[in-house]
């Protein structure tokens, strides 16, 4: 249930009632909107919401109290009215600016990255993406350079002061990964993997959670509450495509996931059109898409030499044809509503 606070409440009101809800056993969570402010109560059983919800409602600092029905509370949009903004870097994902991550897959040797870094960031990406633990469906394919990788990453943001976003695969590798991203990802083989995500919510870095291949709204959105509950609400969702039938994209890009997320929750979304359709001439029409749907920001796969990559080269940018998307983009984001850096 969330807990709506009268606009004079004071700081005292305020820590009286979280004191109560922690004193019933419950956990609190608080939202500061420009208005209001509201408790989010977690962990009630079923039975006991019809007294909860009289009880609080009788103490004066309190508004009003409302369940909430649906099985993710704290990132649902009753429980934080206005829309979320997480800072990865210094760059807002969320409100006016479209944030643009942009790289290759793999981290593959220090030139690469270095290469790709400068290109991207002459183009008017404002982050840096690449992968130093690639999960992959084959255990011949190339898994990445691990903690090297992380070193290369961060030598490029040192280079071109992008900041960070690579994935993270492993509870073990949890503390590692966050000593050199400002952005931990997850990928969708691993949004379902609850013992990463509570891990993840114990860190107060932003994470970016991609859906989960065939995996519905309501339950990507269970899996950010995941993290959520444990107190970290940097939360970013990630449109990636999910699995069907269709054999022609690698996978089938869900553009209505982004107005549906936005309505449903407060967190904000961007879109990884090179996953969703495997096809580097698709990803240019699929991003447009995005944005025009209302994405926060995109995630697109860019490498200097596709052809060589050692992992999704044919989803892979050049650097030419992404500072080519990027011009053309510009005037769409406007339209939108969106700015872009530069």
């Amino acid at each position: 249930m969330i807990i709506i606070l009268k606009a004079q409440a004071s700081d005292a009101d305020l820590a009286a009632l979280v004191e109560e809800i922690r004193r019933r056993g419950y956990q609190s969570h608080i939202s500061r909107g420009v208005e209001r402010t509201i408790v989010g109560c977690v962990g009630a059983p079923e039975e006991d919401k019809d007294l909860l919800v009289d009880h609080f409602a009788s103490f004066p600092q309190v508004e009003n109290v409302v369940r909430v029905l649906k099985p993710y509370k704290i990132v649902n949009r009753e429980f934080h009215p206005e829309p979320s903004c997480v800072r990865i870097g210094n760059v807002p994902v969320g409100g006016p600016g479209l944030a643009v991550m942009a790289g290759p897959c793999s981290v593959e040797d220090r030139d690469q990255i270095l290469e790709v870094a400068r290109a991207v960031k002459a183009a008017g990406a404002t982050i840096l993406r690449g992968g130093a633990f690639k999960p992959s469906t084959s255990p011949y394919s190339f898994q990445g350079l691990g903690e090297d990788g992380l070193k290369l990453l961060a030598e490029a943001r040192e280079a071109t002061g992008l900041p960070i976003i690579t994935e993270v695969m492993d509870t073990r590798d949890v503390e590692q990964v966050a000593r050199y991203a400002d952005c931990l990802q997850v990928g969708t083989r691993n949004m379902t993997n609850f013992s990463l995500l509570k891990e993840l919510g114990d860190l107060r870095t932003p994470v970016m959670l991609k859906r989960g291949m065939s995996s519905t709204v309501e339950e990507w959105l269970q899996a950010a509450e995941y993290i959520a509950a444990r107190g970290n609400y940097q939360i970013i969702l990630c449109e990636r495509g999910i699995r069907t039938f269709e054999p022609q994209t690698r996978n089938t890009f869900d553009v209505s996931a982004i107005p549906t997320c936005k309505e449903l929750s407060h967190l904000p979304v961007v879109a990884d059109p090179s996953h969703a359709t495997g096809r580097r001439s698709l990803v240019p029409a699929v991003a447009k898409a995005a944005v025009a749907a209302g994405a926060d920001g995109l995630m697109i796969e860019v490498h200097a030499c596709p052809e060589r990559a050692l992992k999704d080269g044919p989803q892979a940018l050049t650097p030419a044809a992404f500072a080519a998307f990027m011009a053309d983009l510009r005037p769409l984001a406007a339209a939108c509503g969106k700015a872009l850096a530069g």
